[in-house]
Parts: structure tokens; C-alpha cells; sequence
């Protein structure tokens, strides 16, 4: 896995973080790398390979039109 090295963080912002990792029961390093992956985002062949997993699962079934649903439920 690779590493990252981060220089001249704020001496603010590195005491912030360890407070937060602190209260979140993590390293400060764990804290870090949570945030980073966060920030990261998802990727989108990611986001394509998670929907073609949905696909896949989902492709036996039907389904009706909530449209049609919404009108009958109004109806009653």
C-alpha cells in the first residue's frame, strides 16, 4: 500500500485532528487516512462496477411503474 508524507501541516490543524481522532477512538494516523479516503471520494468505475452488480442481482424481477402505484394509492 502506498504512503503519503505530509509537510508543514498547521501546528492548529495537526492538534485538531489529534483531538479528533481521540474522540472517535482512533490513531491519529487512522483519523488521517479516514479523512483522506473520504475526501477521495468513490471512483466511477467503481460507482459503474456497483451498478452492474445491482443489475445483475436485480435482473430476474419486474417491476411496476410507482407512477400507476401513486395514482390508485390517491384514489382510494
Amino acid at each position: 500500500m502506498p504512503d503519503i508524507l505530509i509537510r508543514g501541516l498547521d501546528a492548529k490543524a495537526l492538534k485538531r485532528l489529534k483531538t479528533r481522532a481521540k474522540r472517535h477512538g482512533r490513531s491519529l494516523q487512522g483519523e488521517a487516512k479516514l479523512l483522506l479516503e473520504q475526501a477521495a471520494g468513490i471512483g466511477a468505475e467503481e460507482i459503474a462496477a456497483m451498478l452492474d452488480g445491482w443489475k445483475q442481482r436485480f435482473s430476474d424481477r419486474k417491476f411496476s411503474d410507482s407512477a400507476e402505484l401513486i395514482a390508485e394509492d390517491r384514489q382510494r
